[in-house]
Order: C-alpha cells, then sequence, then structure tokens
C-alpha cells in the first residue's frame, strides 16, 4: 500500500507555517485520540497524524520528505522511519500535549482518598423582630450521615475494605494509546482505590445513611434578607471516612404588618388627625423594639411628611456602625361621621379663613389652573 501524503493527512498545504501545521495537529488529535473518539480506525489514523506532524514539524526531516518524499525519511538514518522519534518528542510534542491532554498530567493519585462531603443549603424564613432582636432557633435538616453500623467504612462486620485488584490500591489505571500513556479512573474501584467485598447491609457500602438533625443557629440582630450563615462541618458526612461538608443557611425576612425595611431603615405610616395637623402636636408610634415613640407634630402637618426618629431603626451587624432611623410618614385623616355641632364648627372655619391660608395645596392647584386656562386662550 502507498504511503499517505503527510500533508494531506493533516490537511494543509506544503507551504503550510509551523503554526498552520501546530493548528491541524491539534484539531485532529483532539478529533481523533482514542480516549475520546471510540471508532476502531481512529487509534491508526491518530499514529499516522502524529507520524506526519513529527516530520513536518522538524526542519530537516521536512525538508527532506519534501525533496525526496517517503524515501527521504526512511533512509540514511538508523532504526527506520521513527528513528529519532523518541528524542524529538519531548521538543515536539510537548506544546501541544500540554493543550490537549493537560488534565492527565500532574493529577493526584485518587488512591485511598477520602471523599469530603458534599455543601448543604438549607432556606430558613424569620420575621423582622427576629432580625431585629437575633435569637437562637433549632433546625432540622436531612443529610447523609456516617453509618452507625459500619463506622462509616461501608464494610459489613469486622471485614476491611481491600486494595482494589484492577489498579492495586492507586485509583488509576494506565492504557497504551499509540505514542501516548493515558490514565484513567479505575473501571473496578471508581478511584477509590478500595474494594468491599462484603458491603454493610445497613448502608449498602456507601459508608453513609440518610437521616435528620437537628442543629442549634444563633440569629445575629440586624441581619438582612438574604443573608448566609456558614455552619462549618455540617454538610454531608464523606465517603468512608471523608471530611464532612458544610451547610450554608439562607435567611429569608418576613413582610411585616406594619413596619416596611429598608436597609437599616424603618418605615411606618402613621395617621394623624385633622386638627393634630392643623394645630400642631404631638402622636405615639409603635417602635420594632416593643416600646412606643413619641413624634413632635409641626402646625400645618401635610400628608405624606415625613419625621425622622434617630437611631429607632434596625441594628447593625457591624461593629462601630450605630443603628439606623425610623421614618414615620404622616396620613392626615378627615373626620367621618360628624354631628351637627361639629358640622357647624367646620362651616364657621371655612367660612372665617381665606383658601390661600387655610387650603395651600388646593390654592397652589388652583393656581396651576388659571395658568393652564390662560395658556390655552393665548
Amino acid at each position: 500500500m502507498a504511503a499517505k501524503d503527510f500533508y494531506e493527512l493533516l490537511g494543509v498545504e506544503r507551504g503550510a507555517s509551523s503554526d498552520d501545521l501546530k493548528k491541524a495537529y491539534r484539531r485532529l488529535a483532539k478529533e481523533l485520540h482514542p480516549d475520546r473518539n471510540p471508532d476502531k480506525d481512529a487509534e491508526q489514523k491518530f499514529k499516522e497524524v502524529n507520524e506526519a506532524y513529527d516530520v513536518l514539524s522538524d526542519e530537516e526531516k521536512r525538508a527532506a520528505y519534501d525533496r525526496f518524499g517517503h524515501a527521504g525519511i526512511n533512509s540514511g538514518g538508523q532504526g527506520g522511519p521513527f528513528a529519532g522519534f523518541a528524542a524529538g518528542f519531548g521538543t515536539s510534542f510537548a506544546d501541544v500535549f500540554d493543550d490537549l491532554f493537560g488534565e492527565f498530567r500532574g493529577r493526584q493519585r485518587a488512591g485511598n482518598a477520602r471523599t469530603r462531603g458534599a455543601d448543604m443549603r438549607f432556606n430558613l424564613e424569620i420575621t423582622l423582630e427576629d432580625a431585629f432582636h437575633g435569637r437562637a432557633t433549632q433546625i432540622r435538616v436531612p443529610t447523609a450521615a456516617s453509618c452507625e453500623k459500619c463506622s462509616g467504612t461501608g464494610a459489613e462486620g469486622d471485614s476491611r475494605p481491600s486494595a482494589c485488584p484492577t489498579c492495586n490500591g492507586v485509583g488509576r489505571v494506565r492504557a497504551q494509546q499509540g505514542f501516548f500513556t493515558i490514565e484513567r479512573t479505575c473501571p473496578g474501584c471508581n478511584g477509590a482505590g478500595q474494594v468491599i467485598k462484603s458491603p454493610c447491609r445497613a448502608c449498602g457500602g456507601t459508608g453513609r445513611v440518610r437521616k435528620e438533625k437537628n442543629l442549634s443557629v444563633q440569629i445575629p440582630s440586624g441581619v438582612e434578607d438574604g443573608t448566609r450563615i456558614r455552619l462549618a462541618g455540617e454538610g454531608e458526612t464523606g465517603i468512608r471516612g471523608g471530611p464532612p461538608g458544610d451547610l450554608y443557611i439562607f435567611l429569608t425576612v418576613s413582610a411585616h404588618r406594619l413596619f416596611q425595611r429598608d436597609g437599616k431603615n424603618l418605615h411606618v405610616r402613621a395617621p394623624i388627625p385633622m386638627t393634630t395637623a392643623a394645630l400642631g402636636g404631638s402622636i405615639e408610634v409603635p417602635a420594632l423594639d416593643g416600646g412606643r415613640a413619641k413624634v413632635a407634630v409641626t402646625a400645618g402637618t401635610q400628608s405624606g411628611k415625613q419625621f425622622r426618629l434617630k437611631g429607632k431603626g434596625m441594628p447593625s451587624m457591624r461593629q462601630n456602625d450605630g443603628a439606623g432611623d425610623l421614618m414615620v410618614h404622616a396620613m392626615v385623616e378627615t373626620p367621618m361621621n360628624l354631628n351637627k355641632k361639629q358640622e357647624e364648627l367646620l362651616r364657621q372655619f371655612a367660612e372665617a379663613g381665606e383658601a390661600r391660608t387655610t387650603s395651600p395645596e388646593s390654592q397652589g392647584f388652583l393656581d396651576k389652573l388659571k395658568e393652564f386656562w390662560d395658556d390655552l386662550k393665548g
């Protein structure tokens, strides 16, 4: 059978640069490598591509090949067509090999490795009062715990896991693929390096069982919605004695019937009698700490006006950072179900004063309305 043209094997022109050769080889190596391509012909094609790149990536070999063809690389040297290949492998293929199969280099052996348990997430809803004061609470978390019957070994009775005969306890096996030695996870033990001849009946050989455990969680004062609390070592137990993972508790602060939160500040809507809003005075509003706070209402207060109560908001989780404020939003109430005397007094009040002085918002609206009509006429 006639030898295949090296340039055709790599899919490049005869004048291709070194970079073009490397790109072509990288693409074909990924496509044809037996570890990635189950096709029976892939290994043979992979060898042919390796040979072609070995020759064309070397200036002297390429010059001889361009001038004499395959005869130029099969003669004049000792050892046949692959003479000198081993010596040049490190330089010709090292950079390409690192790009393609670096995952196999420098990897720690998995034999006898204890697998760390998975991290877990638990969602916990708390009230705004809980976020204000902070408190300790109990939670029940479903998790994978160490099997008590086998003490986490996964083996039944007095038996113990033994070294895997396939990989001799290493956890990985090597296979020769063309010019490469490929390392894979051992199929006999799935990388554990050990096999269990008599699996524990309680856990099926995994060393872990599903169960719920009670945990105490301290919710700090001032936490916000979305705060994450980490409990180290409270996640799932590791496989066969491996270290446990961590538990992450995500807090959700439920809506409050009176207060709205904005960072460290709290907002509350407070009804104010019409007479108090007009004449001035004071009202009491609730505070989240369970007490009451007095608000001085200035004469002529309108709905929507805000009064700030310093330090009556949420505490801060950070040290040396003071508490927030309580923002009181005035809601002036219009009286209903008036008796005859009250109605008469209000009529006298309306007749006694001018709209500009008694109803500034109304008078301002009328002034703007007059300007609007004047603009239309103009």
